[in-house]
């Protein structure tokens, strides 16, 4: 038993979810000596829908946790996006900057999930997979949450066992989008918050191991006058073992449900896909899979009454490119930061005032961007400033150049290159989301 683990208690934490931002927690809280538990409802591996792509922001966290990426570990770099709309085509590098590395990757959730898992398993973190909490455990008196319930669960999820009591005097919600626990406490959603929707297939190509990943910025809801340009866009990523996954996304400013059907924009979107791809119905792998995408923190307070939230659970998606994975990730670094300094503090009223930081601290990292996306997706949902910004935008590459750095949040924050400066003051002026 770790120091500083009560009797009562199973761990020093316990950790709801073992997806990207559970099992980063999870990592970082094991590294620093905590006892930390992890509750999984499935078992590894399982697929996630997601582009399976990841930004140079996401790259640094699995470089700063050491997780192996050589290509025989199931990697596969890029060096940018081929981006298309308006007629045009352009190819724009990762930018090259101190902050981060100038390469991309793409794993499958499949394969990726698992392999963070296991890298926090071999720092010393204990996860129970098929187990799915059911609650918050609550203390009577004070109001304060000091574990959860849970029970084991068979591959189709279904009751496998008696319920469980695990305590510990910190919980880390990372249980994706459903937000069970913060559900549980009264935490809602915020309508008012941007909300994205992605659909996505993997089909069998020979580009399968192309150095670019694609983005095809128009997407058209409506047939033959094409009247309607969404905000969104379709992409391609190769992930270099013979498939590559295929998908689209679309965002609205507000958590107001659409009435697009994404699975047959998506066939009709693939119907106009370069032919070189080779995207045919025969080489489709899997049914067409679709997720809700919460976005810019959406679901608030970040931390209340021992609970703190990450990722998904806290709408850790950006407005600008549907990334979540790179927001989860560095959001659970950070809580498992100040948890491993609230664990040192002698009271509890000491121990609550650090981890009460939590919200704070990820306001000023992320709070002014995320202000930034909301405002993008006000104006992308205007149809005749998309067809604009891709007529118009693509042809100049030095404006694309500095596009790529603010949609793909990876400029430097501190000096660099005039547009680098441009979008942190923008980023730091931002009232924070």
């Amino acid at each position: 038993m770790a120091r500083g683990v009560e009797r009562h208690d199973d761990a020093d934490v316990v950790v709801v979810g073992a997806g990207p931002a559970g099992a980063t927690a999870a990592y970082w809280l094991a590294t620093a000596g905590l006892d930390v538990l992890v509750l999984e409802k499935t078992a590894f591996p399982r697929d996630k829908v997601c582009g399976d792509g990841l930004t140079p922001r996401a790259v640094r966290e699995l470089v700063a946790m050491g997780v192996p990426l050589r290509p025989e570990d199931g990697w596969i770099r890029n060096k940018g996006l081929r981006v298309y709309g308006g007629g045009h085509r352009l190819e724009i590098p990762w930018p090259r900057t101190e902050s981060f590395p100038d390469f991309g990757l793409a794993r499958p959730r499949r394969d990726f999930d698992a392999a963070l898992a296991a890298h926090a398993r071999a720092a010393g973190a204990k996860i129970l997979e098929r187990t799915q909490v059911t609650g918050p455990l609550v203390h009577e008196r004070t109001g304060r949450v000091v574990g959860v319930t849970a029970r084991p669960v068979d591959d189709a999820g279904r009751r496998a066992g008696d319920e469980v009591t695990y305590r510990a005097p910190v919980v880390i919600a990372a249980d994706g989008v459903s937000a069970r626990l913060a559900l549980a406490l009264g935490i809602e959603k915020d309508p008012r918050r941007p909300m994205g929707v992605a659909v996505r297939t993997y089909f069998r190509t020979p580009m399968h191991d192309d150095e670019w990943m694609e983005s095809h910025l128009e997407l058209w809801d409506g047939e033959p006058n094409r009247s309607n340009l969404l905000p969104g866009y379709g992409w391609i990523f190769p992930l270099g073992d013979g498939t590559a996954n295929v998908g689209l996304g679309s965002v609205s400013s507000t958590a107001t449900a659409t009435k697009v059907d994404y699975r047959e924009l998506l066939h009709r979107w693939l119907a106009g896909t370069p032919a070189h791809w080779g995207f045919t119905p025969e080489g489709q792998v899997g049914p067409v899979r679709g997720a809700a995408l919460p976005m810019a923190f959406n679901r608030k307070p970040l931390y209340s009454r021992g609970v703190l939230l990450v990722g998904d659970a806290g709408g850790m998606v950006s407005p600008f490119n549907g990334e979540g994975i790179a927001y989860a990730m560095q959001a659970a670094r950070r809580a498992a930061e100040i948890v491993v300094q609230a664990h040192a503090r002698r009271t509890p009223a000491a121990r609550d005032a650090v981890l009460a930081t939590y919200p704070r601290v990820m306001a000023d990292e992320l709070g002014g961007y995320f202000q930034l996306g909301r405002v993008f997706v006000r104006l992308i949902e205007q149809p005749a400033i998309m067809r604009l910004c891709t007529r118009y935008g693509l042809p100049r590459p030095a404006l694309m150049r500095l596009v790529m750095k603010l949609l793909s949040d990876v400029y430097e924050p501190r000096g660099g290159q005039a547009s680098d400066r441009l979008i942190a003051t923008l980023a730091r002026i931002a009232p924070a989301a």
